[in-house]
């Protein structure tokens, strides 16, 4: 069976290292906010490009926070893409405020610039966008409309870790970004993780503080915070993890061009990049009118497929107030895509054998 993504694998290739910082760890005896945090948090800081990263326990809270830092709430409005995943939109109804839902464009999947203005209104916040799949958002539009109208840019950088746009990292293409390192992200933890980067110094200080019960110091409460915190153990492991990134990632992008390249299947649409060397193919997503039935015919033939996602958001029994609601072109890739395999430690013996068996369904 070739697996949709082998953890084992892709871990045991930094074990050495992994295990050196563990014992660490153990034999300190300190396992919260201490210096495998402090390490991390600066390397990834750099890594984007930014001021300030802060390390939160996963990706959902690293947007919470965001959203609170700023100080939202009821009546405010966020304009979000309507094909993500639940969890940037679980954010925004968390801290009171509404969600606006925007198409996406059906050849990037990521939420289309031309469609944002006219959501926009008094009550309008932030663009939170979401880097879908590993391919940064077309940002000029987005930045032209936020100088525009006043309003934060918000990245959800959670499948995205290293991709580029016009030469910058995710990360550092907004007001603020929210990433997640659970363990199949491009850069995954071995448990829930998360973080946030900004270059915005107020915000920094003020996650950091909600995100440690609302504390500044020990036993001083300035916010009614919560406890979201990167143990020491996941920053290591994040850290030992974050030089090989951009090598992981591109192995990502010599998968996704044989993919791109050698399936010519015509029931099969193939994904769309406007930049060859900036994607970072988290997941590599094709989309068939029969989606159920190639899946059934790949695991059958012991390939292990995925799909990113079934069901959209206002779909979602969660949102029913939004069920009323049409969206299109999202409920077209919800109802169309599927996943392959794609991972650095996926062999070239099975990229051409999944090519194979794709090329050969009729």
């Amino acid at each position: 069976m070739i697996k949709f993504l082998d953890l084992e694998k892709v871990n045991n290739r930094f074990r050495a290292d992994i295990d050196n910082r563990i014992r660490d760890i153990l034999d300190a005896g300190w396992y919260l906010s201490g210096k495998y945090n402090e390490e991390f948090t600066a390397h990834f800081a750099e890594f984007c490009g930014t001021k300030y990263a802060i390390g939160v326990a996963n990706g959902l809270d690293a947007l919470n926070l965001i959203i609170r830092g700023y100080g939202w709430g009821a009546g405010d409005e966020i304009i979000v893409p309507a094909n993500t995943f639940i969890a940037t939109i679980l954010a925004i109804s968390e801290n009171n405020c509404t969600p606006v839902l925007v198409e996406p464009d059906i050849n990037t999947y990521n939420i289309n610039p031309d469609l944002i203005e006219a959501a926009i209104t008094t009550r309008t916040k932030a663009i939170l966008l979401v880097h879908l799949y590993g391919q940064a958002v077309q940002m000029d539009k987005i930045w032209e409309l936020a100088k525009k109208y006043n309003l934060k840019v918000i990245e959800d950088a959670a499948q995205a870790h290293g991709a580029m746009y016009n030469g910058r990292r995710v990360g550092n293409l907004g007001d603020a970004a929210a990433f997640s390192f659970y363990p199949g992200k491009n850069l995954g933890a071995f448990g829930d993780a998360g973080g946030v980067t900004t270059n915005d110094p107020e915000l920094y200080e003020k996650i950091r503080a909600i995100a440690n019960y609302g504390s500044d110091y020990k036993y001083h409460h300035v916010y009614k915070g919560i406890n979201s915190r990167l143990d020491e153990i996941q920053a290591a492991i994040l850290d030992a993890k974050l030089p090989h990134l951009d090598a992981d990632n591109a192995r990502r992008r010599e998968i996704a061009t044989a993919y791109r390249t050698r399936i010519t299947n015509p029931k099969i649409i193939l994904p769309k990049t406007y930049d060859e060397n900036a994607h970072v193919w988290h997941v590599f997503v094709i989309r068939t009118e029969n989606r159920d039935a190639l899946a059934k015919y790949l695991n059958d033939n012991d390939i292990q497929t995925n799909i990113h996602y079934p069901t959209p958001p206002h779909k979602q029994g969660a949102y029913s107030e939004l069920a009323n609601q049409s969206f299109s072109v999202s409920e077209e890739i919800h109802r169309t895509c599927l996943s392959l395999p794609i991972s650095p430690v996926l062999t070239d013996e099975e990229v051409g054998r999944i090519i194979g068996v794709i090329n050969a369904w009729n």
